[in-house]
């Protein structure tokens, strides 16, 4: 028998099983626990903006980046999407083509019509005619460095409405800090938050976040940063969620441009640029 204490009662077991959440016999280990509390944390974020969306039209589309083994994907579809029968479906974008494959068998296997699994970049799922023109909401969960960003430019480009994001090991801010700090450290005490190594890959790391929070409000979104669950649980934490309200852009957009010239990060520009 499962655990059903850590498991909502509508959470189908055997596909969590299959998703190797659970072992054959239903037990949660230490790792499995700490994985699916995640899962469901988030999940107790996201269903609300769900929920919210099906006030305008039911049919709802989700594209989930850096996808991997679809975790998400598939405890998503299984509490929400699966009773819904209204047309509503989740993409599962991912590179490497075994994850996409398993994922497919395993969809076929439950009968969720409503997945579909690409093998391809972020960037380039952004011109696949496979994935709407629109799409209502993003996520990417751990998407590592720049693929984060490729993924917010793919949600403004779809026009969605939500962003939900846990960005992941961003090293380029840290790489551009250490390579300019030399000439800059003269010139500006600021760099005295970078000087050390580790400083400097926290710092950068913060920085990229602050740096897309401003971005996706430079496009008219409210965001909310929070953490996703406790610190014991995972050191990759930091939970952004982007919600279009059409908001003033100027403020923001012009904060973006004054952190990028002032901590010597002009060479982001192009990235992080409001369009």
């Amino acid at each position: 028998m499962a655990e059903k204490y850590d498991i909502r009662p509508e959470q189908s077991v055997e596909l969590l099983k299959e998703l190797h959440i659970l072992t054959r016999e239903g037990k949660l280990n230490q790792d499995s626990r700490r994985k699916l509390k995640q899962i469901y944390h988030l999940y107790q974020f996201i269903e609300p903006l769900l929920r919210e969306l099906q006030k305008d039209h039911t049919a709802l589309s989700l594209v989930d980046h850096g996808a991997g083994k679809s975790y998400l994907g598939f405890i998503l579809y299984d509490l929400f999407f699966k009773s819904q029968l209204n047309g509503s479906r989740i993409f599962g974008v991912e590179t490497r083509d075994e994850l996409v494959l398993k994922s497919r068998q395993l969809a076929d296997r439950f009968g969720f019509t409503g997945m579909e699994f690409l093998t391809l970049s972020v960037a380039a799922s952004a011109d696949s005619r496979r994935i709407p023109e629109n799409v209502d909401m993003v996520t990417a969960l751990h998407a590592c460095d720049t693929a984060t960003d490729d993924a917010i430019h793919f949600a403004l480009k779809k026009n969605a409405r939500y962003i939900v994001l846990i960005p992941c090991c961003q090293a380029e801010v840290a790489t551009l800090l250490r390579k300019n700090k030399g000439k800059s450290m003269a010139q500006n005490a600021l760099t005295e938050l970078w000087r050390h190594g580790i400083h400097t890959r926290e710092f950068g790391s913060h920085i990229t976040n602050v740096l897309r929070c401003l971005e996706l409000e430079a496009h008219g979104y409210q965001v909310t940063v929070t953490e996703l669950v406790g610190w014991e649980h995972s050191m990759k934490n930091e939970l952004i969620i982007a919600c279009h309200r059409d908001l003033p852009r100027r403020r923001p957009a012009e904060r973006l441009q004054e952190i990028v010239s002032t901590l010597g990060l002009e060479e982001l520009s192009e990235r992080f640029q409001v369009r």
